[in-house]
């Protein structure tokens, strides 16, 4: 017969190994990252991250005046800084594996405003702290399986 602590720390134990599980199975692959932000006056941002080739990146960047600069993997669309006025909309493809740098600075007087999405690669560290909240459930799991086992006479 289990006890009621044996029984909750099954149940808590399994739910943490089926959130590592779910987030593990969902961090492989191409992951799209959908970009709607505004920024005040003299703000800055940059967006950093390796896609893998063929990957789609776009940017639609709304405001009075703004800085930006591009760099992205071996021979793609490399923009140096330059002032920019009112829109501009940046397509393109990773002809290559690779990182990719944009920033982008509010110079205007008005608020900067940022839509688009970018497809990259998930930090392969990630797995590895997948994996963590996986064992973490075994442990809890293990340890709770402890309180209904019979304890020998004398304890």
């Amino acid at each position: 017969m289990l006890s009621k602590r044996t029984v909750i720390g099954i149940v808590v134990g399994s739910v943490i190994i089926a959130i590592g599980l779910f987030a593990l199975v969902t961090s492989f692959g191409i992951q799209t990252k959908n970009i709607d932000e505004t920024f005040g006056l003299g703000e800055s941002t940059t967006y950093q991250f390796t896609a893998p080739v063929h990957s789609k990146q776009f940017l639609n960047i709304t405001g009075n005046s703004f800085k930006l600069s591009l760099a992205s993997p071996r021979g793609g669309l490399q923009i140096s800084e330059q002032d920019y006025k009112n829109e501009l909309s940046l397509e393109w493809v990773h002809l290559v594996d690779g990182d990719s740098r944009v920033q982008i600075q509010n110079t205007g007087d008005s608020e900067l405003r940022i839509n688009g999405t970018l497809q990259f690669l998930s930090d392969p560290i990630l797995i590895t702290y997948h994996i963590v909240v996986i064992t973490a459930g075994v442990i809890i799991i293990g340890f709770s399986s402890g309180f209904s086992i019979r304890k020998p006479r004398g304890f």
